[in-house]
């Protein structure tokens, strides 16, 4: 009431209003996204004002190209968001999370339980999930094979099978080619991830080497040289105007000439210390090659001068690309051309050109011991590109995340189904939740289900039927005392082991996912007002 008297253009939702409106909101995201879980989730289509359009099973991307009107979902949108920004995947398992954890906690509010009661009973019910989930995770061998499986448990909800088993292994490979044997350093940066708009997505290559989106700019360059010796740049071949503002009188033409000529014999001098270098290091033998890679500009006279001496230069290569360069063929960058010696060149078993449609790829393969790599996504079309290109990059991250982890959970809803059984039969007194406050801990036991729930509801399966079926498991592995995973097969309409099927979930990914949700989740329930009171509804009309 007082906030109507200082701003009566102020709107205002108060208690049980603000409560619903915040559960109404969550739950109608929830809905939106829910269908998107699991390998069967089904695709969204996207289309943007443009008319561009986007299909689509990525909760990051529905939820960042979306226009969401509600306060409460866009606060819920951008904090799965961040999600994907810290670990690369569960956004779509957190927005499900959170709008069942409202949801469970509204059937108590509604007997009369106070909101803050069940936050606490949700804050004790958290850090036994995670408790529970450092005694959860297993701890394996790391070798390709293993993590194969991890990859194709991440990509296999993001594109269909067919896609998944291209994929994979290129996944793989470009996280272990990365991977600094030594220090266990990642740097997925280092994985360059090029388009070519032709083909289809299974097409899809894994390149030991680097791919660059530009060719040479001379007609007689070669375009196949083998045994390349690769020399990077970051130096101007080109007339360079002076830095300030000069202008130059000359009475003659002689006098112009001359002028010209040294112009030019600044950047001859500079082509012949490069072509010094080629000469030392190929000497007469036919069967070796030089190429130079240069970030800055060469103009026509001096690729025509490279071009005499059979040298494939490249101009105004991307920055990113000049540190892969070296990570590749081992070569050093060079501001300068003072110093050049056979040392600081790289080497490439073979660089070559290709031609798609009007535009040059020129690939730097079989170097001796690359530590970048290149994946080269093909599609027909831009929005088959842009989900390959998604997949990809989560696909990147959640082998990644095992290898930084070194642990990981058994997938298929396994962990979600074992934590909500644990919860439940707890001793809730020595956790700390005495009279009501045991409601939260039941409340969120219920909603951690509703992930293997949706991904059976994805499947087209009773969800009761089979989350019953793997209860009942989970009891008779209690009874003789054996340590069991059960998770959901979605091709049976059943229960499995998702350890023996191959299912496997990232650590960090569910760690974050649970901590996340419930943050968001307890704010939105202790949210009991709501205000539309900004400064621009007091601006409207003339001063009295």
């Amino acid at each position: 009431m007082s906030l109507q008297l200082l701003n009566p253009k102020a709107e205002s939702l108060r208690r049980d209003a603000a409560l619903k409106v915040n559960i109404t909101s969550a739950e109608g995201l929830q809905s939106v996204l829910e269908t998107n879980l699991g390998p069967k989730g089904t695709l969204k289509m996207l289309v943007d004002g443009a008319g561009n359009i986007k299909l689509t099973k990525d909760g990051k991307v529905l939820l960042t190209e979306m226009q969401i009107q509600s306060p409460t979902a866009v606060m819920i949108a951008r904090a799965a968001a961040a999600q994907d920004e810290i670990t690369g995947d569960g956004t779509t398992t957190v927005v499900c999370l959170v709008g069942e954890m409202l949801r469970q906690a509204y059937r108590y509010i509604q007997e009369g339980v106070h909101p803050r009661i069940i936050t606490d009973g949700f804050e004790i019910a958290r850090r036994e999930t995670l408790k529970f989930l450092d005694e959860y995770k297993i701890q394996k061998e790391l070798d390709r094979e293993f993590l194969l499986q991890v990859a194709r448990s991440s990509l296999a909800t993001k594109v269909n099978p067919e896609i998944t088993e291209v994929l994979t292994p290129i996944v793989t490979d470009a996280v272990l080619s990365v991977q600094n044997k030594d220090t266990k350093n990642l740097d997925l940066y280092m994985v360059e991830i090029m388009q070519m708009q032709h083909l289809s997505p299974k097409d899809t290559v894994f390149v030991k080497g680097l791919v660059l989106d530009h060719g040479g700019r001379h007609p007689d360059m070669p375009s196949r040289v083998e045994n390349a010796h690769v020399l990077i740049l970051n130096v101007s071949l080109e007339y360079e105007k002076t830095e300030v503002n000069s202008g130059f009188f000359y009475s003659t033409a002689d006098q112009r000439d001359k002028l010209a000529a040294s112009e030019r014999k600044f950047v001859d001098e500079k082509l012949k210390k490069i072509i010094d270098l080629k000469n030392e290091v190929c000497g007469l033998d036919s069967n070796q090659g030089f190429v130079i890679i240069n970030q800055k500009g060469i103009d026509p006279m001096s690729l025509d001068i490279l071009a005499k001496h059979n040298i494939l230069a490249l101009r105004r290569a991307k920055r990113r690309n000049m540190e892969r360069l070296q990570l590749v063929t081992g070569g050093e960058a060079q501001n300068s051309v003072d110093d050049l010696s056979p040392s600081i060149l790289g080497f490439a078993g073979l660089v070559y050109q290709e031609n798609i449609g009007e535009e040059k790829f020129t690939y730097v393969t079989e170097p001796k011991d690359p530590k970048s790599c290149t994946i080269l996504i093909k599609g027909s079309t831009h929005h088959a590109l842009a989900q390959t290109k998604d997949a990809v990059r989560d696909g990147l991250r959640a082998v990644a995340n095992v290898l930084k982890d070194q642990y990981v959970i058994p997938g298929a809803g396994a962990f979600f189904i074992a934590a909500s059984e644990h919860l439940k039969k707890a001793n809730m007194v020595k956790l700390g939740a005495k009279g009501k406050t045991k409601t939260g801990i039941d409340a969120f036991a219920e909603a951690l289900l509703v992930i293997p729930k949706t991904l059976v509801k994805n499947s087209g399966y009773d969800a009761l039927d089979v989350l019953a079926l793997c209860q009942d498991e989970l009891l008779d592995a209690e009874d003789s005392e054996e340590r069991r995973f059960v998770g959901v097969d979605l091709k049976m309409g059943d229960s499995c082991d998702p350890t023996i099927e191959g299912i496997w979930d990232s650590y960090r990914v569910i760690r974050n996912a649970i901590s996340g949700a419930n943050g968001i989740a307890s704010n939105l329930l202790l949210c009991d007002e709501l205000l539309r009171a900004g400064r621009s509804t007091l601006k409207e009309g003339p001063p009295q």
